[in-house]
């Protein structure tokens, strides 16, 4: 990418080698919130150190006191050379996890590190920066972007998702079926479609009939749609954008091209 713009890859333990790679900042996924709440952590490599760490809450029951847990976090930063932290949260937003980011977000600042947060607890903290998904099944994502980036007051940071979904039509709820990258693919084979590009969703699309079930749209992403995406971000205004590595292994090279 060009001037300011900075990708950040996330990667679990099994692919930080060949995540790091490619020269970019990689957020080592290898963290969740565990009960107590305290970090509980999967094997890293021994030489891994630097890049961010990256915390999820699967199965966090949302009960404990922040102060110690924020203070677990720091020391495993300075342990591993950690100069940030991506906080994967899912789901809806606990009153600890509120208040876990918002002291983190004050012990972090005065170190001069980032945290980032998703969407849903931007508007709990002051100068996090925000995850913005760019997964979209309707309407326009430049639009949402720029409107992410203006109401989070210039703090949005694009969380690139890889689509790939099949759609029955109509689809009243907006929700699609996950497609792999092989039964993508498949599709693709089988079907021989005429591949058209979405400007509002930027992302690829196509059309098929099933003698079971009738009418499907399929929308996905190939490394081009990816980099209209970061053009897209960049746009808006945004100055960074995470990307998984399992997700994207395939097309990082390409996307990583773009002149």
């Amino acid at each position: 990418m060009q001037g300011k713009y900075q990708l950040i890859l996330t990667a679990p333990p099994a692919d930080c080698r060949a995540a790091a790679r490619f020269g970019l900042p990689v957020a080592h996924a290898a963290y969740r919130v565990g009960g107590g709440p305290h970090l509980f952590r999967a094997n890293l490599p021994l030489p891994v150190r630097g890049g961010l760490m990256a915390v999820d809450c699967t199965g966090f029951d949302g009960r404990g006191e922040s102060g110690p847990f924020c203070q677990e976090v720091l020391r495993e930063c300075a342990a591993r050379g950690f100069t940030g932290v991506l906080c994967d949260f899912e789901g809806r937003p606990f009153p600890l996890l509120i208040r876990i980011l918002q002291e983190l977000e004050g012990l972090l600042e005065k170190r001069g590190w980032p945290l980032y947060v998703p969407e849903s607890y931007g508007p709990h903290t002051v100068s996090a920066r925000v995850l913005v998904s760019s997964a979209l099944s309707g309407g326009s994502l430049a639009r949402r972007l720029a409107e992410a980036q203006e109401r989070c007051g210039g703090r949005a940071v694009l969380a690139v998702e890889r689509t790939a979904e099949d759609f029955f039509l109509p689809s009243p709820d907006g929700q699609g079926r996950p497609l792999s990258r092989e039964q993508l693919h498949t599709l693709l084979a089988e079907r021989s479609p005429s591949v058209f590009f979405s400007s509002e969703l930027c992302a690829h699309y196509f059309t098929y009939m099933s003698r079971e079930n009738g009418a499907h749209f399929v929308l996905f992403d190939d490394a081009g749609s990816i980099r209209k995406k970061l053009r897209l971000a960049r746009s808006a205004g945004m100055e960074q954008a995470v990307l998984s590595y399992p997700q994207m292994e395939d097309l990082l090279e390409d996307i990583l091209r773009e002149p």
